[in-house]
C-alpha cells in the first residue's frame, strides 16, 4: 500500500525557498571570488537542490561516502559550485572554504571530482551522469539489496547525448525504482537554446517510452519539487526522471532566461543580484543544518578488503594450446567462487570474450549491457564505486573505443574499474579490420593511472585476472583471439610491471619482445635463427604500462643493444613506443620496430600477420638486419 504524502507545512516551505536563494547567493558569491564559473546553471537548479538535500535524500555528513546512504550524482558538473554550496550550508566546511573555489591546490575545483569525499565519480565531459548513477542503483538493488537511492541530477542540453539514452534503456529495462533522474530544463544551452527548449510533453513521452515515471513539475515550486520527490520513492518497478522546467539564472534581474550568460561570473552584477535574490528571504540567514530529518537506514554490510585470489591454480598440460581470451572467462570465475564482490559486465558478446564462463557459473552479478559500451563502462564506473564490487567489464578491443570518453572521464573518477578487451589484431582473421583493434593499447597507455597487461599464454592471462582484482586503480587487459602455446607453469609468479625471459643464451645476438600473438612469433624465429647459428633472446613484458624498464635496458644490454619489438598493433602508442620511451636515454641501444602497417583485410590469421609485417619471418629479417 503506498505511503500518503504529507505535505511539509509552511515553516518548512519557507525554509527551503530562503535555503534555494542561500544556494544562489553562496553560487554567485564563490564565482565572482574565482573570477570564472557558472552562476546562472546553479540558479536553475536551486530549489531542486534545495530540496533533495534539507528534505528528501538520507546521508551522514559527517561520513559522505557512507555504505547505506543515499548517492548524489551530479552529471551537468559544471553547475558544482551549488553542489559545493549545498554541503557548506549542510554543515560539512565552512563558507570561507567555499570562497576558495577554482583555486589552484584547493579540492573544490570547477567541476566535480572524488578528490572530494562527497563525490563519487567525476563529471563534467556532459552525459555520463546517468550511465554511472545507474550502475550504483543496479548495485544497491540487486547487490547490496540495501535500501539507499541514487539521485542524478541532469542538464537538459546533456540529455541530448547518446550515452543518455542508453542509460535510459538500461535502467528502464532493470527497472530500477531506486533511481531518480531530475532533468534541469532551464531551455538555454552555451551557445544557442537547446532542440526542445521547453517542450515538457515531448520529453515526458521521450522518457515514458524507455520505460521510465517521467514527472513534469515547475523547477522554482518548493511544494510541488516536495511532491515529485515523494512520488518518486512511491514508484515501483521503474525508475523515475523528474523533468522541471526551469529558468537558467532564476532571480537574476537582467539575465534570468537570457542568452550569453553561460560560464560567466557576474562580476560588477554581483551586488545587484544578491540583494535581488535577498529579498525574496524572510531568513537571510538560514542555516541547513539539522534542517533534512532523513535518517539513514544502516542495512548495507561493510566491504571484505581481502585479498582476492584465483580459487584453483591455472590448470594445462604442457602441450595445450588455448586462447586468452578463453582464460579470462575461467578466471573470472574462478575470483568470483572466492569473492562475491567480483562482478562481470559485458555488452553481447559474452560468448567471444568469454564472459559467459562468469555468467554461468554466477548468472545473479553477471550484468547484461546489450550493444552500449558507453554505457556498459559508466555502469561499471558506478557498480565500483565505494568499493563496493570488483567489477570486470569486457567487450571486443575495438569498441571499448566507442566509450573512450567514459574511460578518460573514469581516471578522474579514479575508478577501479576493469576492462577486458578482446579480438585483437590482424590475427583475428576473417572478420575483418573493423573488428580488429589496432589502437586500444595506445589508447589505454594514455590514461592517467591505468594499469595494461598484455598476457601471451592462458596462465599469465589468469595470473593478469587475479593481479587486476588487487590493484587500486583502473585496469585493462588485452586478450587475443587465436589459441597459443602453454608457456608457464602453474606456480609461476607475476607482477605488474615486471617481464620474463622466455628464452636466452650466454651469447645472445639480439633481444626479441612480443606480447600476445607476436611473443609466440618471436619464440618461432628465436628457433629459426637457432639453426642458423644466431641466438636471440625472447623477452614477455607481460604489463605494458608499467614497462619492466630496467628488465628490458639489462637484457637489451646482454644482447649487443639489438632490440626487435614486434606487435599486433598500429606503430603508434603500442609496444614499440613504450619500448623506444624505455631506453630513450640509454647510449649503445638500437630498436627495430615492427607493427601493423596499412589498412587490414579479411583472411586467414596467420597470412594477415605475414602480409601485415608482424609474422616470425618479419622477426627474423629484423635481426639479420642487424
Amino acid at each position: 500500500m503506498a505511503e500518503l504524502y504529507h505535505c511539509p507545512d509552511q515553516k518548512k516551505i519557507q525554509n527551503l525557498k530562503d535555503v534555494a536563494n542561500k544556494l544562489r547567493i553562496l553560487s554567485i558569491k564563490c564565482t565572482n571570488a574565482a573570477g570564472s564559473g557558472h552562476p546562472t546553471s546553479c540558479c536553475s537548479m536551486a530549489e531542486l537542490t534545495s530540496v533533495l538535500f534539507f528534505h528528501t535524500m538520507k546521508y551522514k555528513v559527517s561520513d559522505p561516502r557512507d555504505a547505506s546512504s543515499d548517492r548524489f550524482v551530479l552529471s551537468k558538473g559544471h553547475s558544482a559550485p551549488i553542489l559545493y554550496a549545498a554541503w557548506c550550508m549542510a554543515g560539512l566546511f565552512s563558507e570561507d572554504e567555499l570562497m576558495q573555489l577554482r583555486k589552484l591546490g584547493n579540492d573544490l575545483e570547477g567541476h566535480p571530482t572524488p578528490r572530494l569525499n562527497f563525490v563519487d565519480v567525476a563529471t563534467g565531459s556532459l552525459g555520463q551522469g546517468l550511465s554511472c548513477s545507474a550502475g550504483m542503483a543496479y548495485t544497491g538493488k540487486y547487490l547490496d539489496k540495501g535500501s539507499y537511492r541514487v539521485f542524478c541530477l541532469m542538464g537538459d542540453g546533456e540529455s541530448a547525448e547518446g550515452s543518455v539514452m542508453e542509460a535510459a534503456n538500461f535502467a528502464g529495462y532493470y527497472k530500477l525504482d531506486n533511481l531518480v533522474g531530475i532533468i534541469d530544463i532551464n531551455r538555454l544551452g552555451q551557445s544557442d537554446p537547446t532542440s526542445l527548449q521547453h517542450e515538457m510533453d515531448v520529453y515526458q513521452k521521450r522518457w515514458e517510452s524507455y520505460g521510465w515515471n517521467a514527472i513534469v513539475v515547475d523547477g522554482h515550486d518548493i511544494e510541488a519539487i516536495c511532491r515529485a520527490y515523494f512520488d518518486a520513492e512511491q514508484a515501483k518497478g521503474r525508475p523515475t526522471m523528474i523533468l522541471a522546467k526551469t529558468y537558467k539564472g532564476k532571480g537574476i534581474p537582467g539575465v534570468e532566461n537570457e542568452m550569453n550568460w553561460h560560464g560567466k561570473a557576474l562580476g560588477a552584477k554581483a551586488d545587484d543580484a544578491i540583494a535581488a535574490i535577498e529579498a525574496q528571504m524572510v531568513d537571510k540567514n538560514v542555516s541547513g543544518e539539522k534542517l533534512n530529518t532523513q535518517v539513514v537506514v544502516d542495512d548495507v554490510k561493510p566491504v571484505d578488503p581481502s585479498a582476492i585470489v584465483l580459487s584453483e591454480k591455472p590448470s594445462y598440460a604442457a602441450d595445450a594450446k588455448e586462447a586468452t581470451r578463453k582464460a579470462y572467462g575461467l578466471a573470472l570465475a574462478k575470483l568470483g567462487r572466492s569473492s562475491d564482490r567480483v562482478v562481470a559486465l559485458d555488452g553481447d558478446t559474452k560468448n567471444s570474450t568469454f564472459a559467459i564462463t562468469f555468467q554461468k557459473e554466477f548468472p545473479d552479478r553477471f550484468v547484461e549491457c546489450f550493444i552500449a559500451e558507453q554505457n556498459m563502462l559508466g555502469v561499471g564506473m558506478g557498480c565500483a564505486t565505494r568499493d563496493r564490487t570488483v567489477a570486470f567489464a569486457s567487450a571486443f578491443a575495438c569498441f571499448l573505443s566507442r566509450g573512450y570518453d567514459q574511460i578518460r572521464m573514469g581516471a578522474i573518477s579514479q575508478t577501479k574499474l576493469k576492462m577486458a578487451g578482446s579480438h585483437v589484431g590482424v590475427s583475428i582473421g576473417e572478420d575483418g579490420p573493423s573488428q580488429m583493434a589496432l589502437e586500444d593499447l595506445a589508447m589505454f597507455r594514455a590514461i592517467n593511472n591505468c594499469t595494461v597487461f598484455y598476457p601471451s599464454d592462458a596462465v599469465s592471462c589468469e595470473r593478469a585476472v587475479e593481479l587486476c582484482a588487487n590493484t587500486p586503480n583502473m585496469c585493462y587487459i588485452r586478450t587475443s583471439r587465436p589459441a597459443t602455446s602453454i608457456l608457464y607453469g602453474a606456480d609461476e609468479v607475476f607482477e605488474a610491471g615486471k617481464g620474463k625471459v622466455v628464452k636466452q643464451t650466454a651469447s645472445d645476438f639480439c633481444l626479441l619482445i612480443g606480447a600476445g600473438v607476436t611473443l609466440h612469433e618471436c619464440l618461432k624465429a628465436h628457433e629459426t635463427l637457432k639453426a642458423e647459428g644466431i641466438n636471440t633472446r625472447v623477452f614477455d613484458p607481460f604489463c605494458i604500462k608499467p614497462l619492466d624498464v630496467q628488465g628490458i635496458i639489462a637484457n637489451a644490454k646482454a644482447c649487443n643493444g639489438n632490440i626487435v619489438t614486434i606487435e599486433d598493433h598500429y606503430p603508434e602508442g603500442g609496444l614499440g613506443e613504450a619500448v623506444l620511451s624505455a631506453v630513450a636515454m640509454e647510449t649503445g641501444i638500437r630498436v627495430q620496430r615492427l607493427a601493423v602497417t596499412g589498412l587490414p583485410r579479411s583472411g586467414p590469421s596467420a597470412a594477415l600477420m605475414e602480409m601485415f609485417g608482424v609474422s616470425a619471418k618479419q622477426v627474423v629479417e629484423a635481426v639479420k638486419k642487424f
